[in-house]
This record gives structure tokens, sequence and C-alpha cells, in this order.
């Protein structure tokens, strides 16, 4: 089984199911990823009319592969529906919510695979994404996603965890998460690495605060995160802007590559007078690599 790379992750768009206007519109953004609901913006009563509309805006879709959907989570019954419906218009990957470990994706990757089959696709060639601090069982099982089958990306969320956790505030007066959700996050990046998967910062709600998004878009990326998700058209530019290394950034990683090329025995370099090492010539490939280069 190979599941294909991925492509860029630096945006990832909800769309409700049940609405072929928003379903379309996210699909026609500027978004890497349109990520079409099957879960909480959709209500029980809707589920089924919504998965048909979910599978022929995937089959119209110009290009599948970027065309996820967030199916319901394993606990609730709901799974195999949405993925009898989805696998076999051929998304590019599914959105896992309420993962609590990685033997969740493997279970996920149980139900897909014949689906896969059954449709005439290869075998693997659907990804998989979770968010993995949904629930607090789940909290103490981020590090546990290490070679599971089509995992690409790991996400966090706060909504669902306040809500287990009877909290009335995820946030203080300044603003900021409250240590349990800084934490939430931490747990999601540090797993998501140690699975060598992309970690996903969860949504910004306030969808009209487009400065404060990208600020928070562009501190996150410092942090480690490969994209952020994204509730609104709006929303989509500043990611893609955040999360796109800028010309000055380019230049540096460049100079920080040369410099070694220059010196291949050294293990520190003096480089605008500063000191770098092998770790900052790794970013600095990285970076180059998310850039194309």
């Amino acid at each position: 089984m190979t599941t294909p790379p991925l492509p860029k992750v630096r945006s990832w768009l909800f769309a409700p199911g049940d609405s072929e206007k928003k379903m379309a519109k996210a699909i026609a953004s500027d978004a890497d990823i349109a990520l079409i609901d099957l879960e909480d913006s959709v209500v029980p009563d809707r589920k089924a009319e919504a998965r048909k509309m979910v599978a022929d805006a995937i089959a119209n879709a110009p290009d599948t592969s970027r065309v996820w959907v967030r199916v319901n989570p394993l606990s609730g019954g709901w799974t195999e529906d949405d993925l009898d419906a989805v696998v076999a218009a051929g998304p590019g990957g599914l959105f896992l919510p309420k993962a609590e470990g990685g033997h969740h994706v493997e279970a996920l990757d149980a139900l897909i695979t014949p689906r896969e089959v059954s449709a005439g696709l290869a075998p693997g060639s659907i990804r998989v994404a979770a968010l993995v601090t949904e629930t607090a069982a789940a909290m103490f099982t981020t590090g546990t996603y290490d070679n599971t089958p089509r995992l690409a990306a790991m996400s966090w969320g706060a909504e669902d965890l306040s809500s287990e956790l009877g909290a009335s505030e995820q946030r203080g007066p300044d603003g900021e998460y409250a240590h349990v959700y800084e934490m939430a996050r931490s747990l999601c990046l540090l797993g998501a690495v140690k699975a060598g998967v992309a970690p996903i910062e969860t949504v910004q709600p306030e969808f009209r605060d487009l400065e404060k998004l990208e600020t928070r878009a562009r501190r996150v990326r410092a942090q480690g995160f490969r994209g952020m998700l994204a509730i609104h058209p709006a929303q989509v530019a500043p990611i893609n802007a955040a999360f796109t290394p800028s010309a000055d950034e380019i230049a540096h990683a460049r100079a920080v590559v040369q410099a070694f090329a220059d010196n291949p025995g050294a293990g520190a370099l003096q480089l605008d007078g500063a000191m770098i090492d092998r770790p900052h010539l790794a970013l600095a490939e990285r970076l180059l690599a998310e850039a194309g280069e």
C-alpha cells in the first residue's frame, strides 16, 4: 500500500456537507484543501442527504486530490455510512475527528481499504488526517501515531475538549488559550513530528479579525506547524500568506545552505554576524523544500 505524498497543506477550508453552495465555494477557493464536513455542521436528520451531496461534489471537482471529507467519529455509529457514500468518489483524504490514538487510524484504514478495492481505487490512495485532542483520553495518546497507515497530518481542537471538560471558557482576558489548550496544541505538534506527519493548527472562530488571524498563523508556523484550519473563505488568503516562505526567508536559507556547501567539514559557521550550526542547515533545507527548491 502506497499513500501519495501530501500537496501543500497551508490552508484547510471547512464547508458543511449539506450546502452545495458552500461546498462549491470551498472547492473553487484558493485553499490548499477543501475540507467538506459530515460531522458537526450536519445535523443527524440531514446526514444521509449530505452524504449524497458530498459524493457528488467530490465527483464533480476539477481536482479531487484537494477535496477531503471530515467523517463522523468511529464512536458515533455513522462512520461506515459516510465511507460507503464518499470513498468511491475518490476524495484526496479523510479527516477523522475524536481520534484517541494510532489504533483509531488503523481501524479507519481497515474500513477504507475494502471500499477502495470495490471502487477500483488503488489501496492507500486516500490519505487520513486525525484530530487528536478532542477528548480527555485523546490527550494521553498523541504520541502513538507512528507508522499508522495513510496518516498524513494531525490537528487539534479546543471546542470538543472544553465541552468534555465542562469548561465555560477556553481563553483568558488576553485572548490567549488557557494552559490545558496550549498543552493540547503542544501535544499535537510533538505527536505529529514524532509520527513524521504535518502538524496543522486549529481554527480561529473570529473569522472577521484577519489581522489577528495572520499574526497567530505566523506565530504557530514559527513554532513548527505546517498549516491551519479555516472556517471562512476570507481566512484562506491570510493563512496562505503566513505559511508561505517570504523572499527574505528564502534568501537567508539559500545563504545557510551555500555556507555549509562551501565548508563541508564545518559543524558551525558565522553568517551575517551570527553563529549557525547543523540544525540551522536542516531548517534551511526544509524551508527551501517547502518553497519548491
